[in-house]
């Protein structure tokens, strides 16, 4: 059960969408350089499906990568179904799931303000970079 990345994601503030790459550098026991929620902690990189953001914009609303503000969106994979402590070999990087899910920002972000929902705060998961590297579209995501 091997999922494949979709695009990857960067904002240099909390709190905005963000704008995809098509490669990404990402530091062990930091995240993704550049990016506003790189840092010594729990969630230095947030992962959001494919199948989930579908049932979002299967609501008839127009969204884009990035739009809920994930580092890495992805296909193939259940990644809310993974276990906290579940190794992902990503690109040239190894992580470790951390969290699942969040608890959404205040009222709620800009995509539940406009839909009535938001998927991040119960599917999007957290991981911490266990080694980092670099992480290019269409890389392989493979579940150690």
């Amino acid at each position: 059960m091997n999922g494949k990345v979709i695009s990857l994601n960067i904002s240099k503030n909390k709190g905005e969408i963000k704008t995809p790459l098509e490669s990404a550098m990402f530091i062990e026991k930091f995240g993704m350089e550049g990016d506003a929620h790189g840092g010594d902690w729990h969630r230095q990189i947030s992962l959001l499906d494919m199948e989930s953001i579908d049932k979002i914009k299967n609501k008839g609303v127009e969204i884009f990568n990035g739009s809920f503000a994930e580092n890495i969106t992805t296909e193939g994979i259940k990644l809310y179904e993974l276990p906290i402590g579940t190794i992902l070999e990503i690109g040239e990087t190894i992580q470790e799931v951390t969290q699942i899910g969040k608890e959404c920002h205040n009222s709620g972000c800009a995509v539940k303000t406009l839909v009535g929902d938001c998927v991040m705060p119960r599917e999007g998961i957290f991981t911490i970079i266990i080694k980092g590297g670099i992480i290019r579209v269409g890389d392989e995501i493979v579940i150690k």
